[in-house]
């Protein structure tokens, strides 16, 4: 039995908590250990969830803990990520039941996996990339490390996304288009055009927005 620790005991990390409840092999395979995050009463008052066990960066992996990095944005993401490969940290992927991904997709590790996320024929997907509920990625399509696909959100056969970019909810790449690095597609955008690296676009068709 593996001990699944969940980084991040925030909001997202505690949908985390109860999605490894619904995932293949929950129970027989894992079990949840706890948390790691540096607010020590961050789930004071919530509700009966795992303990915190400590932060990252005092916390020494055990030979059969297990890690995901339940953190909304990718840059923070990879960053621990790497705090616990460095410890020799080994991460699973969380899978939903209810998830749907076709036996040619190629899996990174460190992956979240919500139900009825969609993953179609031949795709590629990086490291530590989340998928939320109902975010489908059509055939052939590249996600690179440590993206973040929220729910809705939308990859056409042949897009493209560069590692560390986000897809805000109901965001939608049509078939063919590139995304480049670190950008961030606004919620309910449709990108019809390449996106350069380091970009965030809003809007239907999707445009680049300065502050």
């Amino acid at each position: 039995m593996k001990h699944l620790i969940i980084v991040g005991a925030r909001g997202w990390g505690r949908e985390v908590s109860w999605l490894a409840t619904g995932c293949v092999g929950y129970g027989t395979k894992f079990d949840i250990k706890g948390f790691l995050d540096d607010k020590a009463d961050a789930l004071d008052g919530l509700g009966d969830y795992p303990p915190i066990l400590g932060p990252v960066e005092t916390y020494i992996p055990k030979e059969d803990d297990v890690f995901v990095i339940a953190l909304g944005y990718p840059g923070p993401k990879m960053e621990y990520a790497r705090k616990i490969q460095e410890k020799g940290g080994r991460f699973t992927n969380l899978i939903h039941k209810e998830a749907v991904i076709h036996p040619t997709a190629e899996l990174g590790v460190g992956l979240i996996v919500d139900a009825r996320a969609s993953i179609s024929a031949n795709t590629k997907i990086g490291n530590f990339v989340t998928f939320q509920r109902d975010a489908t990625v059509g055939h052939d399509a590249v996600i690179g490390d440590g993206c973040m696909l929220n729910s809705f959100s939308f990859m056409g056969g042949y897009a493209t996304l560069g590692e560390g970019s986000e897809l805000a909810t109901m965001a939608q790449i049509i078939p063919h288009v590139h995304v480049g690095s670190n950008c961030m597609v606004g919620a309910g955008s449709v990108v019809i055009r390449k996106v350069k690296d380091n970009t965030t676009v809003f809007g239907v068709p999707a445009k680049k927005v300065e502050y």
